[in-house]
């Protein structure tokens, strides 16, 4: 269900919808008048390249290779994407791909085969979850350093077109071939979607594409049907996507009139202010919105709506900062360009993009955030006092550098010891629940839930037990003073990762977010710890 078909948001949207594919690209290249000096310069240059250089040159290849540089001089999200590669870029925010129809993880070399999506073309054709792949089309594709790009490009293809996959079966001697026909394969955005605890529903948001609001909406009501009444929904690790998604999925939780986003541009078009309609059907519940450092673009539309409405409480660490809009206008050879357009704004008046002028700067902001000590201690974000604002209800937010939580979180240390860094740089959390999953998948495939499931598993000393064992064997050092000290995070990831390949993604979430300290103060809040909405604290936003 689309509710823009509705006529609800009654302010132009075209600017706002991020990456809307080709809107600009005849009208803008119709309507250039003549050339400047800069660009007769540029076309002499590469008349000459053509003509007298030393040796023959493509020069369609050069302009090719030139193009993300000459865009990289503007911002660090107007981008050049080739045309070999636009199909796949799309695919992920269109909602669904031509593909064979299995999730996988990349283990000791190996296409490790985690799910054949139920319906799709590799299930029909035979394809479990445990087999390896290890050719595609007669070709090896295993212990050759194969990365998941390059599987994508392997097991993607037209629609109808067929790709033999051999795989290796844990039960059976001899590797087997199946014929396995492309067909439609949905992407979906909602990870994980359960009661987390109480009457609170937990919802974990991967993207903003062009499905994310109906899956979302669905959930939400799944959610509702199953006792829900307050909701938690976690962007952490969501880089965003289209704008008109978020403006839809904050709509749900806003009364009437009040403002989500605004889009300014150089041209009139990309000027708009979108307001919510009323309609919403969670209005009236609680919410909170966990963000990360790495949340951001939609993400933080999404977020900044909520907090500067004073509509619930934002929970994590400062968000990435990206504040622009971008349309993807499609260039006659199939490529494409994603141009920054235009600047968006929370209804608080702020633009949360964060500096851009030293690209460098701006590309290692992540890490100098880290050595700040910014992910550990919240004193350590510096406002621009210069760029304050305020919520509906008048607490100090700030522009210039991400979404800051209301409630900060950080990052969690416990039990991260030598010996916890050892076995996960070297992936063996996963290569053992994987091992483990094999050994036991008949046992196991037949827990109907997560309950079921960790009731089948060995308690945690004798899993730990045989962790440390088999790290063991792998050349990591038993020292059991820190194995101790690691243990809980050992056993919840390991338990989280059989449950994922037993069960599914969502399963892997109902366990982990036991730990989840960003999650266990959202549960907090909502259980008696927060304010009633709408939220009328008049600190300030940072650390509530």
């Amino acid at each position: 269900m689309n509710r823009l078909s509705k006529g609800y948001i009654w302010i132009p949207l075209l600017a706002a919808i991020a990456f809307a594919g080709g809107i600009l690209a005849d009208s803008i290249l119709r309507d250039r008048g003549g050339r400047s000096d800069g660009e007769k310069k540029l076309n002499n240059l590469l008349n000459l390249i053509g003509s007298e250089y030393v040796d023959i040159v493509n020069t369609d290849s050069l302009i090719e290779k030139s193009l993300p540089a000459l865009l990289s001089n503007l911002d660090p999200h107007s981008v050049y994407i080739p045309a070999q590669d636009l199909q796949m870029v799309n695919d992920e925010l269109d909602g669904s791909f031509s593909g064979v129809g299995v999730s996988f993880t990349i283990n000791n070399d190996t296409i490790n085969v985690l799910e054949a999506i139920s319906g799709g073309p590799s299930e029909r054709a035979g394809i479990k979850a445990g087999d390896r792949i290890i050719a595609v089309d007669g070709e090896n594709v295993a212990g050759v350093g194969i990365t998941n790009e390059q599987v994508f490009k392997k097991l993607r293809g037209e629609r109808g077109s067929e790709v033999e996959l051999t795989v290796k079966r844990n039960n059976t001697p001899e590797p087997i071939a199946f014929n396995v026909t492309r067909g439609d394969i949905p992407v979906t955005s909602i990870d994980a979607g359960y009661i987390v605890a109480d009457s609170i529903g937990y919802i974990k948001v991967n993207k903003f594409g062009r499905t994310t609001y109906d899956e979302f909406f669905q959930t939400l009501f799944s959610l509702r049907d199953a006792g829900a009444k307050d909701y938690i929904v976690d962007l952490r690790g969501n880089t965003g996507g289209l704008l008109e998604t978020s403006v839809l999925m904050a709509n749900e939780f806003l009364q009437r009139g009040h403002k989500i986003v605004e889009t300014k541009g150089r041209r009139k078009q990309e000027n708009s202010v979108i307001v919510s309609d009323g309609y919403g059907a969670f209005k009236d519940s609680r919410i909170t919105v966990l963000i990360d450092e790495i949340s951001a673009s939609s993400s933080e539309i999404f977020a900044g709506a909520i907090q500067d409405n004073d509509r619930g409480l934002i929970i994590g660490r400062r968000s990435f900062g990206k504040g622009l809009v971008q349309n993807q206008i499609d260039l006659p050879d199939g490529s494409a360009v994603r141009l920054t357009v235009a600047r968006y704004y929370t209804p608080s008046g702020r633009c949360i993009q964060k500096d851009y002028s030293d690209a460098k700067s701006y590309e290692n902001d992540l890490y100098e955030r880290y050595n700040r000590g910014e992910a550990f201690d919240a004193d350590s974000i510096k406002f621009d006092e210069t760029k304050q604002f305020v919520t509906m209800h008048g607490r100090k937010v700030y522009g210039g550098g991400g979404i800051t939580p209301d409630i900060f979180v950080p990052n969690d240390t416990i039990g991260i010891t030598k010996y916890y860094i050892n076995v996960f740089n070297q992936g063996l959390l996963q290569k053992f629940a994987l091992q483990y999953v094999d050994n036991n998948r008949g046992q196991l495939e037949e827990a109907f839930d997560v309950n079921e499931l960790t009731a089948m598993l060995p308690g945690d000393l004798q899993l730990i037990q045989q962790f440390a064992k088999y790290t063991k064997s792998h050349g990591i050092d038993t020292q059991w003073s820190y194995i101790n000290n690691s243990a809980p995070l050992i056993v919840n990831q390991l338990k989280a990762l059989i449950a994922r390949d037993i069960l599914g993604l969502s399963a892997y979430y109902e366990i982990s977010n036991l730990m989840d300290t960003t999650v266990l103060s959202a549960i907090e809040q909502l259980r008696g710890g927060m304010a009633d909405f709408p939220i009328t604290d008049n600190e300030d936003s940072a650390g509530l």
